[in-house]
This record gives structure tokens, C-alpha cells and sequence, in this order.
């Protein structure tokens, strides 16, 4: 492995957990009427078979979503709702060089590269398992590299 430093891009913090439900108004119910999460956005892809609310806790750069999902389709691939727990977001400085960078230390990502994501950002995910071809992956939890918006960026470098 290669020396931390050598590292081209740097994990800022936790940009979003998304949790998953066959039924999201269940989770509305317990996310936003019951804890107070308020609702911020909402967003649906048949490719991605899923229907999910944005809920956010917190404020400012560092607030964290919390993507309350639904599958579409139940049957179909992606099972947005298996696991519950579905996966975390970390905000990453330079996603381009994350992908790049990591891809060359053997990580396995999910099909579909980089792309814009639910609420705006580009995004890519790393497997949860690894290959033959790339042996490491996630350890069981499927992550989502996030690219950080300037304004998280220049958060993080003033602390």
C-alpha cells in the first residue's frame, strides 16, 4: 500500500447515510415527523431503482443527509431497502484523483463510474466486495465517494 501521503485527495467528513425501507412514508414518519429532520429534496431513478426523500440533521457544510429510500420496484436490482442500512457518503476533495488513485490500489468500484448524484454532486461508489480483477472493496458496506462543494472544502481547511 501506498504511503499516506502519497494520497491525492483527502475524506473531509460524512456527507450523507442513506436508509432504505419498502415503504419511505414509514421512514418519513420516524426521520421527519418523529426526530424533526426537516425535508430538503427528493429524488427518483428507474436506473437506480430507487425513490428517496433528502432529509438533512445539522447545518451549514458539515450538515449531513440522511436519504430516505424506497425501491421502486422490490423485485428489481438495485434492493435499495436490503440492507436497511444501505450505505454512507464521504466528501472527498478531488473525486477525480479518490477514483483514479484508488482504482490503481485495487479497489473495485460499482458499475456506472462517476455521476451526478441525488442531490447534485458527482458521485462514485466503491463495492462493497472486491474481484479477481480488483481484489479490495468496501468490507461489507457498500460507500459513496462524494465530490466536495467549495464551501465544504474551505470549511475543512479552516479547522
Amino acid at each position: 500500500m501506498s504511503d499516506s501521503c502519497a494520497r491525492p485527495f483527502r475524506v473531509l467528513g460524512l456527507q450523507q447515510v442513506a436508509v432504505g425501507g419498502r415503504d419511505k412514508a414509514a421512514l418519513r414518519r420516524l426521520w421527519c415527523d418523529l426526530l424533526g429532520l426537516p425535508l430538503t429534496g427528493s429524488f427518483r431513478s428507474e436506473r437506480e431503482n430507487v425513490d428517496e426523500d433528502i432529509a438533512v440533521v445539522g447545518v451549514g457544510p458539515f450538515r449531513v443527509e440522511v436519504d430516505l429510500m424506497q425501491p421502486i420496484d422490490p423485485d428489481q436490482k438495485p434492493r435499495v431497502h436490503e440492507p436497511a442500512l444501505n450505505h454512507i457518503g464521504l466528501w472527498v476533495d478531488d473525486l477525480a484523483a479518490a477514483v483514479t488513485w484508488l482504482g490503481e490500489q485495487g479497489l473495485r468500484f460499482t458499475p456506472g463510474g462517476v455521476r451526478r448524484g441525488a442531490a447534485g454532486h458527482d458521485v462514485c461508489f466503491i463495492h462493497p466486495k472486491g474481484d479477481a480483477t480488483s481484489p479490495l472493496g468496501g468490507e461489507g458496506v457498500l460507500i459513496e465517494l462524494v465530490q466536495a462543494p467549495p464551501d465544504v472544502i474551505t470549511a475543512y481547511d479552516a479547522t
